[in-house]
């Protein structure tokens, strides 16, 4: 059950507070407004409302929804020679209201808080029954965040693990057309006007936006597909036995590895599916810099809500016996390769790289070979080619 606009609140079961999460896909679109706008119409309701933590950047917008709202004082933490102000988690405990509201669910706290991130902070408020209102940008989520800077040319860090906004019991996206966001920010509602004029002149046009709101219409449209508490027609109820679609990316320890996560996790987001890393190792183990690089992966595809796997392997042979026996066992519907350099041994005879033999002795199993990344003009491509184990990519 989600909560409703009469100021009843809704909780799992042993207490747990609930989670809701306004989506924005770029600055301006109004998540923030959508927010405080929500907690005064609870408040005027009769909801114990307060306002954790809210960003009105200075927007009169914003701070006038903000005005009249209960304001937990933030907490003062020095930070290199200056005092610095983040949410503070202790107050609001201590305050216990009904709803919490708590803006930009990505942010990461300086050195010296309760915990490194505040989506951390807004899990104790949630452990201890207290129902969660925040807001998170799309070029935030760590599934997302190569293909947003690729539209956009900034990195959106930190990022927040797909997982966190996935388990919200409600996640609702604030939309606004790329046309009437351009207009807000021409306007100065958005930026200071020199802030907004250089934004109007690269990224923040309307393609771009138009290809950030797809992205997040298309991640929003995965997350319902992949609810176990969605109604599924033709019968395939929760636990009815109808079966997932299971996608496992391989990783050699190198840094294309986390391009190949992503991608692996966009795929299985898409499909309601599970996704599984798996690195095989050569003789010796991996060097250093893989272990530290596989380490990164494990953390990244944990966070994007799959496991990770390590097998042990002696030769280029093995390595692929291995990879397609794990498929195998795990059920796999979908495999991600990432593409080995071309040389012209490789062109004469091509079964004799891991990805081609992979291919030819698969037996049923999909399989996309990344290529390159994808580029700006082409955000939503898999920068793959789609074939079928057992017969050659198309």
């Amino acid at each position: 059950m989600s909560p409703d606009r009469t100021g009843t609140t809704y909780r799992d079961a042993g207490g747990r507070g609930r989670l809701r999460i306004y989506l924005g896909y770029a600055p301006g679109a109004g998540a923030t407004c959508a927010l405080l706008g929500e907690g005064r119409r609870r408040a005027e309701d009769g909801t114990d409302v307060v306002v954790a933590h809210a960003e009105t950047h200075g927007r009169p917008g914003p701070s006038a929804l903000l005005a009249g709202l209960e304001v937990v004082p933030p907490a003062r933490v020095p930070y290199r020679g200056t005092m610095a102000e983040e949410m503070d988690v202790g107050a609001v405990l201590a305050r216990r209201p009904q709803v919490a509201l708590v803006d930009e669910l990505a942010h990461s706290n300086v050195p010296g808080g309760r915990h490194a991130t505040r989506w951390q902070d807004v899990e104790n408020l949630l452990e201890a029954g207290i129902d969660v209102i925040s807001t998170v940008s799309i070029g935030y989520l760590d599934s997302l965040a190569d293909v947003v800077e690729k539209i956009t040319g900034a990195a959106h860090r930190p990022t927040v693990p797909d997982t966190v906004v996935r388990a919200a019991g409600e996640v609702e996206l604030v939309d606004l057309a790329p046309e009437a966001l351009c207009d807000r920010m021409a306007r100065g509602h958005i930026y200071p006007p020199r802030e907004a004029e250089a934004a109007l002149a690269s990224w923040f046009r309307i393609g771009n936006l138009s290809m950030l709101r797809e992205l997040a219409l298309l991640w929003l449209a995965a997350k319902l597909a992949s609810d176990p508490q969605r109604y599924r027609p033709g019968g395939h109820q929760p636990g009815s036995g109808h079966a997932r679609e299971r996608v496992v990316v391989a990783l050699s320890g190198g840094p294309e590895g986390e391009l190949l996560i992503r991608r692996a996790a966009r795929i299985a987001a898409r499909c309601g599916g599970d996704l599984l890393a798996v690195h095989a190792a050569r003789p010796g183990g991996p060097a250093a810099a893989d272990r530290a690089m596989l380490a990164a992966h494990r953390q990244l595809a944990k966070s994007l809500g799959g496991t990770y796997h390590q097998l042990t392997r002696l030769t280029d042979e093995d390595v692929s016996a291995a990879l397609l026996a794990f498929a195998h066992a795990e059920n796999a519907t979908q495999l991600v390769l990432g593409a080995t350099p071309r040389t012209w041994l490789a062109a004469l005879w091509p079964r004799t790289n891991i990805r081609s033999r992979v291919i030819c002795r698969g037996g049923g199993i999909g399989v996309h070979v990344v290529t390159r990344p994808a580029s700006a003009n082409d955000p939503f491509a898999t920068g793959s080619g789609r074939g079928t184990l057992g017969g050659p990519a198309r």
